[in-house]
């Protein structure tokens, strides 16, 4: 098992203060070993990176393993599509599982033997009353739950009725095994939970051997026992359910294996949902274009988006472990997203709403060239060539016909600095009969070569640019937050209705310096992200081709982190 490298300031969180101290008093004899059980429902998404992250940085921070174990107990809504895709995700964040890859289907003829186990002790029966009937009885918190017509059935006629459940005799809903636990307990989990029920669905891994499926709350604690599972950790929804998970290890077959189950609080951003069942209705809906969409909190969209998955575990150890649950405010994931990019992101220059400008002092037949840091704080990543010609493009919101005072870019009469090129002056504005300006005049001082002043004079505005004969034109998508309110769950509201009309804006017509498109054209990775400079950070979109490049702005340059001091 690999596992990228943690962050040099590593926080201190519980669970690693008491694996810590487990491993310290020798228990399990020392040993570490978790797992990462994602149902394959649907795609991850960041929440889960923070669970991933705990999972198998844990074990690996120990000398452990972790496993990777698919919890495939409802056929009905799982797929091989989210088996790959979920491989895919761990292996993008930078972690590896090895040999350790499980599912639950693995152990269904096990769990079927220990829920005869269960039936022969009396500790569980056969219950022939509707879902509806048995979600009645069992009371709530403030009414005592009413035991099954079926409680009292024989153990030979559960046992009978059991086989016959898995031999297919009856329909869904027929009939359900559950544990004989107590119908007063003041934990609903312990009020006889249901074991097993009749699915007459098509398994993607074992086909139609099964109709009867056991319950995650049934199957979870026997996985970790048969995996010898050391520290079972889990999100604050299963802190209730944990006494079902000890009896449950308590009363099977399991040998020694003793797992612990431990809960920390999930993650949650604002301004996003984090629910595998709402994401699928986005995408079933049409509301995005699928589980990878850019506007998507899932991995597999983050990635697609450019956002580097260093930056997403290096989050997750920002946000740290705790007993409490919070919504973590999303600019201090942009923050970081941020950082990451400003360390790696190689730079380019782009155009994205072109004016052209002349410069009349440049002979029309000739070329120049001048060269360019891919990274201004570190040589290593090289330099790039930048070719020159007489008619070039800038950017149209870097002119100003009237300019106001403190104006240090384009004007009649301004001068300015092309970035890493020369001065050029603004003589003359072209427009055409709607008033609107199409093109400038310009001169450039051939003495100013790499942008420098010849004589010392101050210039005080630099502006990007891309020599018009050269250049490769792009579509560029622009990406806002996927919803207009912080909690979109709020007050019980559907929350499609926050959906932000304006998440998604393609524009074409941009303008790439070449050698972009020679980036593209060399096969580099679609979610590697560089820097258009001073307009953001960009990827090309899965959709892109050689000679018809696609961007997706994975975030701007400015920060407005500032106001977070402590999300932990």
């Amino acid at each position: 098992m690999s596992t990228p490298e943690r962050p040099e300031q590593s926080h201190s969180n519980f669970v690693r203060d008491m694996i810590a101290q487990d491993v310290a008093d020798g228990k399990w004899g020392g040993r570490v070993h978790t797992r990462f059980p994602p149902e394959p429902n649907g795609y991850l998404h960041i929440g889960h990176a923070k669970a991933i992250c705990v999972d198998f940085g844990m074990a690996a921070e120990f000398g452990g393993q972790c496993n990777l174990r698919f919890d495939d107990t409802n056929p009905t809504a799982e797929d091989v599509e989210y088996v790959e895709a979920i491989k895919r995700d761990i292996r993008w964040l930078g972690f590896d599982w090895g040999d350790n890859e499980y599912f639950a289907s693995d152990y269904f003829e096990r769990m079927y033997e220990c829920a005869l186990t269960l039936i022969r002790a009396d500790k569980a029966y056969v219950d022939s009353q509707s879902l509806e009937q048995i979600r009645e009885r069992r009371g709530n918190f403030y009414k005592p739950g009413v035991d099954s017509p079926d409680r009292g059935r024989s153990v030979a006629e559960n046992l009978d009725l059991f086989a016959r459940m898995r031999a297919g005799e009856f329909a869904e809903g027929a009939h359900v095994l559950r544990a004989k636990i107590d119908m007063q307990h003041k934990n609903l989990n312990m009020r006889d939970p249901l074991l097993y029920r009749i699915l007459k669905q098509h398994h993607h891994r074992t086909g139609d051997a099964w109709c009867i499926y056991p319950m995650y709350d049934y199957a979870h604690p026997l996985e970790d026992a048969f995996e010898h599972i050391t520290h079972s950790l889990c999100t604050l929804e299963f802190q209730d359910h944990r006494p079902l998970y000890d009896w449950v290890i308590e009363n099977c077959p399991v040998g020694d294996a003793r797992p612990v189950q431990t809960e920390f609080a999930r993650l949650n951003l604002d301004y996003t949902v984090m629910s595998k069942r709402k994401l699928l209705q986005l995408v079933q809906e049409g509301q995005v274009e699928g589980w990878d969409d850019p506007r998507m909190p899932t991995l597999s969209g983050m990635r697609r988006r450019g956002i580097p998955p260093e930056a997403i575990v290096q989050f997750c150890e920002r946000v740290g472990v705790s007993k409490r649950d919070g919504i973590v405010d999303v600019s201090m994931f942009e923050h970081t997203v941020r950082e990451r990019l400003n360390e790696v992101a190689p730079r380019y220059m782009g155009v994205l709403d072109p004016l052209e400008i002349v410069i009349e002092n440049f002979p029309e037949d000739q070329d120049d060239q001048f060269e360019a840091p891919l990274h201004p704080e570190d040589p290593s990543y090289g330099a790039r060539a930048l070719p020159f010609s007489r008619t070039l493009y800038v950017e149209r919101d870097d002119f100003r016909m009237q300019a106001p005072r403190k104006w240090h870019r384009l004007a009649p009469g301004k001068e300015v600095r092309l970035r890493y090129a020369c001065l050029i002056t603004c003589n003359e504005v072209v427009t055409n009969d709607a008033g609107e300006v199409v093109q400038l005049r310009c001169t450039w001082d051939p003495e100013s070569r790499g942008g420098t002043s010849p004589d010392g004079r101050k210039v005080r505005g630099t502006i990007h640019w891309v020599s018009a004969k050269h250049a490769v034109p792009a579509e560029v998508n622009f990406y806002e937050r996927l919803f207009t309110e912080p909690n979109p769950q709020k007050d019980g509201a559907d929350f499609r209705e926050f959906i932000n009309p304006a998440s998604r804006e393609r524009i074409s017509g941009c303008m790439l310096e070449p050698a972009l498109a020679e980036r593209l054209a060399a096969g580099d990775p679609d979610e590697r992200a560089f820097q258009l400079e001073r307009l953001g950070y960009f990827c090309f979109d899965a959709d892109s081709r050689p000679g018809a490049p696609v961007l997706n702005r994975t975030i701007g340059l400015r920060d407005s982190w500032a106001k977070i001091e402590n999300q932990g």
